[in-house]
């Protein structure tokens, strides 16, 4: 492929003018409750500068501290604080970049008790009840507004970006959802609209002409009494005339039960949404959600569907992103898959983010760019999973020597699983970029070559890395190897040997990915018209939150029923983001859930198990255990001896449920350890 001429061309923002169309998102990150919260803030910012983004929008930073997110959340309320955000935005500068500060006012979303909001309805996703704020406390936080955009400008910013989506505070002003005042802040479109456009209003007067203000405005909010486009194409015209130098366009709330940026989600799913408001300005327009690709980036600015595309987790997942993009170095970007799994997950368990694929995101004061070891080392590294994979390449970048062993055909290990599953197809992304960069780094890599003591030995290793992984466990139960029992890697790599009654014993990560293999009704639909079908959005946006209020399900091709013996809710060890799309999927395709159970035996007849003290037997064409793993350590006593360092990575060294996060994280970590 090559790259769009229009994502390269440059485009003029208020008073800037900007190399290319992409701006790095906000994106929650941690780093505000880290030990050097505005180092480690600059340093992240500075390595996606580095890589050619033209504009970076930072993470919250709340005008007041009703709006804070959390407490101890990033503030700006007095002007003691603009020098700790002036060494940000000196970085970034300094790099050749632009920056928006974010101000979020979370309203309801406030996970402390001094919340406050137009109407006081709790979030379904907080605990806490918001205060309905009077006219006076109105008009105050509109001040807060004004004071926060005037410290962020005397802090050096090029601009705001107001987050007028998601269900925060300024559209919980323009919802009827969240709305339910009868004053001059509610009721008619004129009146919802009121604070947000007073806001922009008042700031513009305030910072002059040579200020960016952006606006994240709600377009699909995807909640019972939202808006539709109609409204949200009215606000766009409105915020255009209050001042608005450029809208992003913000997809769903958080409380919404459609998902809208994991994995599941088409690429590009909503630019045909976004394309409906550039329709009616005449300020640049961007497009966000599922935009991890160049090629998906081009196709909505190629087809005019917006002006910007606004990437966030994608600069998580590679820093040089724009870089490697307009030196067409496509198959060396590290993609955004969209798992959740070491970002949102992480902030959502009180952590800092990361990234699955790039264990260096938000830690780059920790694991700086790596640089050539003095000392090279010849190693060698057994398994091509995730963690051998990880620290094979790491290692040859610091100019180690590295042999991979793999005994299959194909690089990937466990890896190759979850690309398999409906869904998860982006973990081909993973596997296509490990592929390019063992070639790039010069890693020599062996396949259908499994390493022996002797060959080892031979080769006199200064490092062997054992990252052989993980198997199937087996299940002690009696007739476990009859013939109707599979383990999850027979039943990936057999697929016709599945029945059409089934049990799926084990409900953890691995069971739930093989109930979705094995239910999927692969369809002649386009993927977004699928995803509109299958979620029930309404692919004009006409209805009341974009919602038609029923779906389209797919007709069922097994009987599945998913069994865990422990009792209690099902899907506890997925991840805390995405675990309930899983959950929802298989309720739509009618799989069964029971649990609270001990297996005691399998013969012709089916699985026999005791439930609340009676025997009774399921009958099954086929059993399939998703029961666990052990590790692959056969090799791990005979080359203990064989060099001077040997060592376990990944989960030949701690058996995890295919955590390829961990397994990733803990092949760089082991590839700076020997490099620094």
């Amino acid at each position: 492929m090559t790259s769009s001429k229009q994502l390269f061309t440059p485009i003029k923002i208020g008073h800037l003018t900007l190399p290319n169309r992409f701006i790095m998102g906000s994106m929650h990150t941690g780093l505000d409750h880290s030990d050097d919260p505005f180092g480690r803030l600059a340093a992240f910012y500075k390595e996606r500068a580095d890589g050619g983004v033209s504009l970076i929008v930072t993470g919250g930073v709340s005008p007041n501290e009703e709006g804070l997110i959390s407490p101890g959340a990033m503030m700006l309320t007095n002007a003691e604080h603009v020098e700790q955000y002036k060494f940000i935005t000196d970085t970034v500068h300094k790099a050749n970049s632009n920056i928006l500060m974010q101000i979020l006012h979370a309203g309801r979303y406030a996970k402390h008790e001094n919340l406050v909001a137009p109407s006081a309805i709790r979030s379904p996703i907080n605990p806490f009840v918001p205060k309905e704020m009077s006219d006076a406390e109105i008009m105050q936080t509109i001040d807060d507004f004004v004071n926060c955009a005037q410290l962020a400008q005397q802090a050096g910013f090029d601009g705001i970006e107001l987050l007028g989506s998601e269900g925060y505070f300024l559209n919980e002003f323009t919802a009827p959802r969240t709305n339910h005042r009868s004053d001059q802040w509610g009721g008619s479109f004129e009146n919802r609209s009121r604070l947000p456009l007073d806001i922009v209003r008042s700031t513009r007067k305030a910072l002059g002409e040579n200020f960016i203000i952006q606006y994240r405005m709600s377009v699909l909010e995807l909640v019972e009494d939202g808006w539709n486009i109609d409204e949200a194409q009215q606000f766009a015209i409105a915020l255009e005339s209050a001042g608005i130098d450029i809208i992003n366009t913000g997809i769903g709330w958080h409380e919404a039960a459609i998902p809208t940026i994991a994995m599941q989600v088409p690429r590009g799913a909503f630019a045909w949404a976004t394309a409906k408001i550039k329709q009616v300005v005449n300020i640049p327009v961007a497009a966000a959600n599922r935009i991890n690709t160049v090629e998906v980036a081009e196709k909505i600015i190629d087809n005019n569907e917006a002006d910007m595309v606004y990437l966030s987790r994608p600069f998580l997942a590679d820093a040089d992103f724009v870089n490697k993009a307009k030196n067409q170095q496509f198959d060396e970007i590290n993609t955004c898959i969209a798992c959740n799994q070491s970002c949102l997950d992480h902030i959502f368990a009180g952590k800092i983010a990361s990234c699955l694929v790039n264990p260096r995101a938000c830690h780059e004061t920790l694991y700086p760019a790596i640089n050539t070891s003095t000392s090279a080392q010849k190693i060698a590294v057994i398994g091509a999973g995730a963690a051998g994979l990880s620290f094979s390449i790491e290692a040859a970048k610091a100019g180690h020597s590295v042999t991979l062993y793999e005994s299959a055909s194909t690089i990937g290990g466990q890896l190759l699983y979850a690309h398999l599953v409906p869904g998860k197809e982006e973990f081909d992304e993973l596997l296509r970029y490990f592929a390019v960069m063992l070639d790039k780094y010069g890693v020599s890599v062996k396949l259908n070559c499994t390493a022996d003591a002797n060959q080892l030995q031979s080769e006199q290793y200064d490092v062997i890395v054992l990252s052989s992984g993980i198997k199937p466990r087996q299940l002690g139960i009696s007739g476990i190897n009859h013939a109707s029992v599979l383990n999850y890697q027979e039943a990936f790599n057999q697929p016709n040997k599945i029945g059409q009654k089934v049990l799926i014993l084990g409900a953890g990560g691995i069971g739930f990915d093989m109930a979705e293999f094995i239910t999927h009704n692969h369809s002649n639909k386009d993927p977004i018209t699928e995803y509109n079908d299958s979620w029930g959005i309404d692919p004009e946006g006409k209805k009341p939150g974009a919602l038609l209020g029923k779906t389209v399900g797919n007709k069922q091709i097994r009987d599945v029923t998913l069994m865990q013996r422990k009792s209690g809710k099902f899907g506890r060890s997925l991840g805390k983001t995405t675990g309930w799309i899983h959950q929802a999927e298989l309720h739509k395709r009618g799989v069964k859930l029971l649990g609270d159970l001990e297996y005691i035996k399998i013969d012709d007849a089916g699985l026999h198990i005791e439930r609340e003290g009676e025997i009774r037997v399921i009958p099954a064409d086929t059993i399939i255990i998703c029961a666990g793993q052990e590790p692959c350590d056969e090799l791990a006593d005979s080359i203990s001896t064989l060099a001077p360092k040997v060592i376990h990575i990944g989960g030949v060294k701690e058996v995890r449920e295919l955590d390829a996060a961990q397994a990733i994280r803990d092949g760089v970590r082991l590839a700076y350890k020997l490099s620094n």
